[in-house]
């Protein structure tokens, strides 16, 4: 919760999955600095602790992968929006009034680009670091082809185009898988092809979608906390 709010602010929301790992990335410092040099308005963060079942409460609601992980992500939607957000909103009244966002990292990355996709008149902002794009219904040994992945088929059957914008970021050190074999690991292979089912639904390069891709990143949380503020400030810009 940011301090000395005087009332008459753009307070905005940020909800990020695997909050247990926000204290390493410095999300308050890097908050509070923001706000200081006058780059965002305030913003009142939720860390979303991820319990012992991560791998069944995250990923795509109602299309689990194929080794059956994901197959509570509905329960998992379901609490995000019929508790965690409730809670949120009587916790605070009406002091909300700007932007809401929703962010992960990896996994729950592609759980919370689920979520917003499908909640669009509640979120304006997806967040996703080192996204598991790669969540799909076949394992490679069996017939697999890139028209398995889960979240690529989820946007193209989407027949409405959800009013958000998304942030999305990549390390080239993610992996080193290499699946098709074209000397670009699947991490970035995986989300450069997600903003290509984007554009083809209407979304704009530069204003609609972000993609960053770090050079030397890792999928790890030093990362991640890196380049946290850069997201930040995209999202939450004065």
């Amino acid at each position: 919760m940011p301090a000395n709010l005087l009332g008459n602010e753009t307070v905005n929301l940020l909800l990020v999955n695997d909050g247990q790992d926000l204290s390493q990335m410095g999300l308050e410092e890097h908050l509070l600095d923001l706000q200081n040099k006058w780059k965002i308005n305030p913003v009142i963060a939720v860390g979303i602790y991820a319990g012992e079942e991560r791998l069944l409460e995250y990923g795509v609601a109602n299309r689990p992968d194929f080794k059956g992980r994901g197959s509570k992500a509905d329960v998992y939607t379901a609490f995000v929006m019929g508790e965690l957000l409730p809670f949120i909103k009587k916790q605070f009244g009406n002091t909300i009034n700007g932007k809401k966002a929703f962010a992960g990292f990896s996994l729950g990355g592609l759980t919370a680009f689920d979520i917003a996709w499908h909640h669009s008149d509640v979120f304006d902002l997806v967040g996703v670091f080192s996204g598991s794009f790669w969540w799909r219904k076949k394992d490679l040994d069996k017939d697999y082809t890139d028209e398995d992945r889960i979240l690529h088929e989820m946007i193209r059957e989407t027949s409405s185009k959800p009013d958000l914008r998304f942030w999305l970021m990549t390390g080239t050190e993610d992996e080193t898988a290499d699946r098709n074999q074209n000397f670009i690991i699947d991490s970035i292979d995986d989300t450069v092809d997600v903003v290509k089912e984007l554009v083809k639904k209407g979304y704009r390069r530069q204003t609609d979608i972000f993609y960053y891709e770090m050079v030397g990143g890792k999928h790890n949380v030093p990362t991640w906390g890196e380049v946290l503020p850069k997201f930040l400030e995209w999202a939450f810009v004065k």
